[in-house]
């Protein structure tokens, strides 16, 4: 038998399969393709209103919580940054930029033993401060860094 219509065979039934098993209500795309997310927050202007809508208004100042990123950075488009959690029973870590257009940089959740750890480059329009803001045993815990910009970002 041809290799590409073995191939082309075996791709169609696969396809088939999945079609089937969507039909059957056995998988539901929207479920697993996004979790749900704090749309206000992500929208919000002024870092005061993002902390209070991401629920992070009271936070206690945390050693366990390290956020690693460069003091001075050469160009605000390339800004790499990482956030690691000591906390037990870490379930969600957020970044903010505080001078940013939009302050809440990012929003991670942390379920069944995964680590809390973040790594990700980002924009910054100016020096600021960066927080970072982690949930964990019902507390509220952060970290923050200031950052000096050269040239902006944004």
């Amino acid at each position: 038998m041809n290799e590409y219509r073995r191939s082309f065979l075996n791709r169609c039934s696969q396809t088939g399969a999945v079609a089937l098993t969507f039909a059957a209500g056995l998988l539901e795309p929207a479920l697993a393709l996004a979790a749900e997310w704090n749309k206000a927050a992500f929208d919000a202007k002024s870092i005061a209103e993002a902390l209070k809508l991401s629920g992070a208004v009271g936070a206690f100042e945390s050693k366990d919580l390290v956020l690693k990123v460069e003091e001075h950075a050469e160009n605000g488009a390339v800004v790499q940054l990482e956030v690691t959690s000591k906390i037990p029973g870490t379930t969600s870590i957020a970044i903010f930029v505080d001078k940013n257009p939009r302050p809440l940089l990012a929003d991670m959740t942390f379920q069944n033993g995964a680590e809390p750890y973040i790594f990700l480059v980002t924009k910054m329009a100016e020096t600021s401060r960066i927080r970072a803001v982690a949930r964990a045993g019902g507390k509220t815990y952060f970290t923050t860094r200031e950052v000096a910009v050269t040239t902006s970002g944004c």
